[in-house]
């Protein structure tokens, strides 16, 4: 094996994945000791409204939220142990996940809405998986989407896994009327609680507070997070489209969990479009299918043995936004 092939091979190791999560860990601390200010999250959702972190204790959100991070890290690969939508044994998935959330410090610093939408959506691809081709999956469709729309109480963002979720399940070849009967029940059924139980009624509705991309001005336009996020939409796009043309000629089964990454990766997109006002919420969802990306871009081209300079690309990019958001005002 030549020097080049194995600088490839550390990378798709354990060992770079520990090393990314420990520079994770230690910009959190950095940014945190720093006073790095949290993106506002008003997490305004369709009843009720957290405003700031979810946590109030400032040192115990900032632990919670990279144990959050560090866990869909975890489930993303235990996600591909199980079900190989990679089909080489890598750990790229979280290592580039942990790298692409380096470079947005503010969003390590507090616990927060978008790192719950990233570890939700890890959670429920497992059960989404399971249910390839199986016509009893009923329960898997109604917990998903009883646990999307639970969300979406808190916060709007969780709305946009609706679309991808269904066309997840329509891809693995369950839907049937028992099957659309579990969805509206998953949907129905948080509401039906909560203001069965006097918890909140339609009196308690928040109109969503929707500022696209169109309406931002140039001084918006400037700003890093929305440089990075540009940055981080374009490059998912890419990458999506140049491996599905190999991705397609894999077998039914990995088609079908890649396909769900990438309905995922659009909504994520979309969303950013629409409700630019919430980038910090999409963005760790838009990192997450980034990451997948990154990891098929890297195993797909083995006979590429200069592949290893787009990961130490990514890696000099990643702690150059983290940097300049640390330490410029």
């Amino acid at each position: 094996m030549t020097g080049k092939e194995h600088i490839n091979e550390y990378f798709n190791g354990r060992p770079f994945m520990i090393l990314c999560a420990l520079a994770l860990m230690l910009a959190a601390a950095v940014a945190w000791s720093l006073g790095a200010t949290p993106h506002i999250d008003e997490a305004s959702g369709i009843f009720f409204s957290l405003e700031g972190s979810l946590l109030g204790h400032s040192a115990l959100s900032c632990a919670i939220n990279v144990l959050c991070l560090l866990a869909t890290g975890g489930i993303m690969l235990a996600l591909n142990k199980v079900f190989s939508y990679v089909r080489t044994v890598t750990h790229l998935p979280a290592s580039a996940f942990f790298l692409l959330q380096l470079a947005n410090p503010s969003g390590l610093v507090a616990f927060n809405s978008g790192s719950l939408l990233s570890l939700v959506t890890a959670i429920a691809a497992m059960p989404l998986f399971a249910s390839y081709q199986d016509r009893h999956s009923q329960r898997s469709i109604f917990l998903i989407f009883a646990l999307v729309a639970a969300g979406s109480m808190f916060h709007y963002g969780f709305l946009v896994l609706i679309p991808a979720f269904l066309l997840g399940f329509l891809n693995m070849g369950v839907f049937n009327l028992k099957g659309v009967l579990a969805m509206l029940f998953g949907l129905i059924t948080p509401f039906w609680i909560v203001m069965g139980l006097g918890i909140a009624s339609p009196a308690n509705f928040a109109p969503p507070h929707i500022h696209g991309i169109w309406s931002l001005s140039m001084q918006a336009l400037s700003n890093p997070l929305f440089i990075l996020a540009t940055l981080t939409a374009v490059l998912g796009v890419v990458l999506a489209a140049m491996n599905l043309m190999t991705i397609m000629k894999y077998r039914m089964q990995t088609r079908v969990y890649n396909t769900f990454f990438v309905f995922v990766l659009i909504a994520a997109v979309i969303a950013l479009i629409i409700d630019y006002s919430d980038v910090a919420v999409f963005l760790p969802l838009l990192n997450l299918m980034v990451a997948v990306q990154v990891a098929h871009a890297h195993t797909l081209n083995i006979t590429n043995h200069h592949r290893y300079l787009f990961i130490l690309l990514l890696v000099v990019g990643s702690m150059a936004f983290c940097a300049a958001n640390i330490l410029l005002p």
